[in-house]
C-alpha cells in the first residue's frame, strides 16, 4: 500500500505478546523482528500492521518464534472504533518511516563528501540502496521522507556509473544429488494465498525435486494431512522454516542441491521472507515487487505458481549464465 491518504475503515492486525525476563536476548530478537516487519507500537507490547495476507503471515511466524522463546502471543484483526483513529495509526507508521528515511539521507550526504576510493564508495552506496529498499518495502502509506532519500541515493549511484562499474566474479555450478523415490510424484500441500516462500518452494519442488509434483492449497490452521501428502511452508509441515532458514533453504539442503544459482535465489527468498537482511542481496527489492505484483493480480494459487515459475526460471537462468555453466 502506498498512498498518502488516511485509510477509511481500515483493518489492522494487532500482535499482543509477552516474553519472559530471561533470556534477555529474546526481547532484543523480537524487537528487531518487529522493526524489520515495519510494525509500530500502539500500546505496551501491542504492535500493529495493516491487515493483508503478507502481514498476517509475517505475524503468524513471529507468534511461533515468540512461543519458541518461552513467551505468549496472539494476533487479532480489528477495526478502530474509539480512542485511536485510523489516521492516528497511519501517522505512527509515517513517522517511523520518515525517521528511517532521514537516517538514509544523512548517510548519503556524508558519503557525497568523502574521499574514499571508487570501490569503497560503490560498496557503501550498494549497502545504502539495500537499506533504502528495505524501508520502502515497509512504507505502507508513502511517507514524505522517501522522495528526498531516494534522490540522494540515486545521485550517488549516478556518480558511480559515470566513473565506471565494478566487475562481478563468477562461480561454477555443481550437479544436484539424485533424490530418493520417496519425494517423487507426490501431492504437496501448502497454505492458501501463496506468497514468496511458497511460490519459490513450489517452483523448486517441481523443477528440481519432483517433476510430477501436484499441489494442493488448504486453510493453514487445523489442517490434518491425508496419507501420502507432504506439507511445505506450514506449521508442523514436513518441510517448513527451521531455525533462521526459510522453507526454500530447507528444501535445497534436504534435497542436496549443491547449485550456486539456487543458493543465490535462496538468499533472495530468505531476505524477502524473513526481512532480516541476512544476505543483503541487491536483487531483493526487484524480486519482491514482481512477486507482490503476481500475488495482487490473481487470487488463484495455481495461477500464482505458474506466473512465479516463469519469473524464477528467468532468475535461475540469469544466475547460471553469470556462472558460465548454463547448458
Amino acid at each position: 500500500m502506498s498512498t498518502n491518504e488516511t485509510p477509511e475503515g481500515a483493518r489492522w492486525l494487532l500482535l499482543i505478546h509477552q516474553l519472559p525476563a530471561k533470556p534477555a536476548y529474546a526481547r532484543v530478537k523480537i524487537w528487531r523482528r518487529l522493526k524489520g516487519l515495519g510494525a509500530v507500537t500502539v500500546k505496551n507490547s501491542v504492535y500493529a500492521l495493516p491487515a493483508n495476507a503478507e502481514t498476517q503471515e509475517d505475524f503468524a511466524w513471529l507468534v511461533k518464534e515468540i512461543a519458541e522463546l518461552g513467551g505468549e502471543a496472539f494476533v487479532v484483526e480489528a477495526a478502530l472504533v474509539d480512542g485511536l483513529s485510523d489516521g492516528d495509526v497511519q501517522a505512527l507508521f509515517d513517522a517511523a518511516r520518515d525517521e528511517d528515511y532521514a537516517a538514509v539521507a544523512t548517510t548519503a550526504r556524508e558519503l557525497a563528501g568523502t574521499g574514499v576510493t571508487h570501490t569503497e564508495l560503490a560498496t557503501q552506496v550498494a549497502r545504502l540502496r539495500r537499506q533504502l529498499d528495505e524501508i520502502v518495502a515497509i512504507d505502507f502509506f508513502g511517507a514524505d521522507g522517501r522522495e528526498p532519500a531516494e534522490g540522494l541515493v540515486t545521485g550517488l549511484e549516478a556518480g558511480l556509473h559515470r566513473e565506471g562499474d565494478a566487475v562481478s566474479a563468477t562461480e561454477t555450478k555443481a550437479t544436484p544429488h539424485p533424490l530418493p523415490n520417496i519425494l517423487k510424484d507426490r501431492l504437496w500441500v501448502t497454505r492458501q494465498g501463496v506468497q514468496v516462500d511458497r511460490i519459490a518452494s513450489a517452483w523448486l519442488i517441481r523443477r528440481f525435486i519432483d517433476a510430477g509434483a501436484r499441489f494442493k492449497f488448504v486453510a493453514g490452521a487445523g489442517y490434518l494431512p491425508q496419507q501420502g501428502e507432504l506439507r511445505f511452508d506450514m506449521f508442523e509441515g514436513e518441510f517448513t522454516h527451521q531455525g533462521d532458514r526459510c522453507t526454500f533453504e530447507v528444501l535445497v539442503a534436504h534435497a542436496g542441491l549443491a547449485d550456486p544459482a539456487l543458493d543465490a535465489i535462496g538468499e533472495i527468498i530468505h531476505d524477502i521472507d524473513l526481512k532480516d537482511d541476512k544476505y543483503g542481496r541487491e536483487e531483493v527489492a526487484g524480486v519482491r515487487s514482481l512477486i507482490a505484483g503476481i500475488a495482487s493480480s490473481s487470487a488463484d494459487d495455481t495461477q500464482r505458481l505458474a506466473r512465479g515459475a516463469v519469473l524464477l526460471d528467468d532468475l535461475y537462468n540469469s544466475f547460471a549464465d553469470r556462472q558460465g555453466s548454463r547448458k
